[in-house]
């Protein structure tokens, strides 16, 4: 069967890259070497000789010459739900496969409708009731201190974003104000945020804010960590905006206002919509730092993935040589939810590529 041309071509550019001048077949050649010689020394020791069963004295005789799995495999609650009462996890695992569930299904254009964002709420208050417990479903009642692991992760990346975006456009929007105040205003928020490292941003929202707040009105420490975390990440999603604001052609403004739409009106339907679809790839990137950055939360005393996963193995002599193996199976998940973010943007920029 003949093979279609796009395939043909597709081929055809392969090879021209990679092989279309002596200087390109050289770098090809080195660099194949380079990644065979990598991949040598690396699949013996991840896989060749690796221990995948939870066999202490077995990962202990191989002394470091092939992986501990079986560390993973012993430990993986520990590591995926942390300090949670072990025989209430049923619930942070029922409420992260409903909201992993809800975000397939936010991933299809077709699904932005109204309804979603209702199903979002619903979603996100089922999972802090299921989190934090409650005695009128006869649920024991977790502290958010206890909060950690995967879940904990996960909720605060999905709320923080929530948060930070819709601030992040209203920043935007302020920077581009006519009004002097109020552009002055929302320049200094994004320059003084943008300005400090975020792990400072988390000592100030976890440590500094109970200290301006009368006693006994402190907000947990979850909410002074999530106020941190959006407010950071506001800071940087307003650029991105601002970006696509100024990417609009000035001509559809006026147009917009010759047909009689009012200032929000031509914002709402005729400048963030164009704005906010040229900037795609940029926020999607904001969306993976933030995902990220939400490993730094253990630094004020909430133990997310890496946190728990230190929990998990600090205090047992048995399997903390192997800690290693438990970073990797962290970097794994981390890199497994970006890379399918990046995929999606991908997407996403093709399916919604229209010309300005």
């Amino acid at each position: 069967m003949a093979m279609p041309t796009t395939r043909r071509e597709a081929a055809a550019d392969w090879r021209r890259d990679l092989f279309g001048s002596p200087w390109r077949s050289v770098t090809t050649l080195v660099l194949a070497a380079l990644a065979l010689t990598v991949a040598a020394r690396v699949l013996p020791w991840t896989i060749g000789r690796a221990v995948a069963r939870p066999d202490a004295e077995a990962c202990r005789a191989l002394d470091h010459a092939g992986a501990c799995w079986g560390v993973v495999v012993e430990k993986f609650r520990a590591i995926i739900f942390g300090r949670y009462p072990y025989a209430q996890q049923w619930r942070p695992a029922t409420g992260t496969a409903a909201l992993l569930v809800l975000a397939a299904i936010s991933a299809w254009p077709r699904c932005w409708r109204r309804w979603l964002a209702g199903a979002w709420m619903i979603a996100l208050f089922g999972f802090v009731l299921l989190m934090r417990g409650s005695t009128v479903l006869g649920w024991e009642i977790v502290p958010t201190s206890r909060w950690s692991g995967l879940p904990l992760s996960l909720l605060l990346s999905l709320l923080a974003l929530a948060l930070a975006l819709p601030l992040g456009v209203l920043l935007a929007l302020g920077r581009r104000s006519e009004l002097p105040l109020l552009r002055a205003l929302c320049r200094t928020y994004i320059e003084l945020v943008r300005g400090v490292p975020l792990i400072s941003v988390l000592f100030m929202a976890a440590f500094l804010l109970p200290l301006l707040v009368p006693h006994g009105w402190q907000p947990d420490i979850f909410l002074r960590v999530l106020m941190g975390l959006a407010g950071f990440a506001a800071a940087y999603l307003a650029e991105v905006v601002r970006g696509g604001l100024q990417a609009v052609p000035s001509g559809q403004l006026d147009s917009a206002r010759a047909l009689g739409l009012r200032r929000w009106q031509v914002q709402r339907f005729i400048v963030l919509p164009q704005a906010l679809r040229a900037v795609v790839p940029s926020l999607m990137n904001s969306v993976i730092g933030t995902v990220k950055d939400s490993s730094l939360v253990t630094v004020v005393g909430l133990y997310e993935l890496t946190g728990a996963l230190s929990l998990a193995l600090g205090g047992d002599p048995i399997w903390r040589p192997f800690y290693l193996e438990g970073y990797l199976f962290i970097s794994f998940l981390y890199w497994g939810a970006c890379f399918a973010l990046s995929r999606y943007s991908r997407w996403l920029e093709r399916r919604l590529r229209t010309p300005l």
